[in-house]
């Protein structure tokens, strides 16, 4: 798969955004739903619902319906260049961490 300058560059712009960026490392570890993402970063439903919009229209992440839930994925395995950069993504901070391990043994 190619990609232009442009649509790398539009990819980039959108994970130069602080929410944005926190919610590709969150998905890299783990699917997730929009309510799970609200608690994780403590921010409103609108907010994550918005940002999410913008990184499934650049082809980031990907939306599953699982019963009555929307599961939101990464979606980067054919974009070398996004795959590389997920390696050097600070780890999260201990407490979100913390929720996101709670969540996994659910």
């Amino acid at each position: 798969m190619s990609i232009s300058i442009e649509e790398m560059a539009e990819q980039f712009k959108l994970l130069g955004d602080k929410t944005r960026l926190k919610i590709v490392t969150i998905l890299n570890q783990q699917d997730m739903c929009v309510c799970q993402l609200v608690e994780l970063l403590q921010t409103t439903q609108p907010n994550i619902s918005q940002h999410l919009r913008k990184l499934k229209d650049a082809g980031l992440v990907q939306e599953e319906r699982r019963g009555q839930w929307i599961f939101y994925s990464l979606q980067v395995a054919e974009q070398p260049h996004l795959h590389d950069a997920l390696q050097y993504l600070p780890k999260l901070e201990e407490e979100v961490q913390q929720k996101i391990y709670s969540m996994l043994c659910e």
